[in-house]
């Protein structure tokens, strides 16, 4: 579960946003102003902030400058190129313009997520233990052997740690464009997992969607 905030003073638009993130098993920080914004950031430390650039008390370039290294994801009225350049030249991960679909909000979040913990390789999940770069598997200090699919589907669920993964999108990452199985082999490859790693808390289902694995 990540925290991310949201900077929007439209409060139906932010109410909006944090029902969405908490579908995806995020957590929605709200603030009105700029000034509550980096008074959050200050507090937090969220893992994301979806930022309005108009706010009634400052630019959210402002914002932007001020809040540091946390990610950042322009969501604004603003649909001129010259601010579209200058917030992606400001250090915005991304730039969505209103008026924007849920679902391409949640993608596009989903994405800055995992590229901000691919950078990680070293992983301690309870008394497992998970470098990527060697391809090695411990628990309780002993090696665990995993199969080609197993380990893969492990990686995955790393790599997007602490974000919800629907069946398919796990099939897609894991097993391949184009696997046509039945997307139930999910649940038989993290049943699995989760008796050999003893992650049975760890990789958490998601109700008629998929797997989040919290770390």
């Amino acid at each position: 579960m990540a925290e991310i905030l949201i900077v929007e003073d439209d409060k139906s638009i932010n109410e909006l946003i944090q029902r969405t993130l908490r579908m995806m098993g995020h957590t929605g920080l709200p603030a009105y102003t700029g000034r509550e914004a980096l008074r959050a950031v200050d507090e937090k430390r969220p893992a994301l902030m979806l930022l309005d650039l108009s706010l009634p008390d400052m630019d959210g370039f402002e914002v932007m400058e001020k809040a540091g290294d946390i990610p950042v994801i322009c969501v604004t009225a603003r649909d001129e190129i010259p601010d579209r350049v200058k917030g992606l030249m400001a250090g915005a991960e991304d730039y969505i313009v209103k008026p924007f679909a849920l679902d391409e909000l949640s993608a596009r979040v989903q994405v800055v997520l995992r590229r901000e913990h691919k950078e990680q390789t070293l992983y301690k999940l309870g008394s497992t233990e998970v470098d990527i770069c060697r391809a090695s598997v411990r628990r309780d200090g002993e090696p665990v052997e995993l199969t080609h699919r197993e380990y893969a589907l492990l990686k995955v669920l790393l790599e997007n740690c602490n974000i919800a993964l629907s069946r398919s999108r796990i099939l897609d990452l894991a097993w391949g464009m184009d696997y046509y199985g039945d997307d139930r082999t999910v649940d038989v490859h993290i049943r699995r997992l989760r008796q050999k790693l003893g992650l049975e808390d760890q990789i958490k289902t998601v109700f008629k969607y998929g797997y989040r694995l919290e770390i």
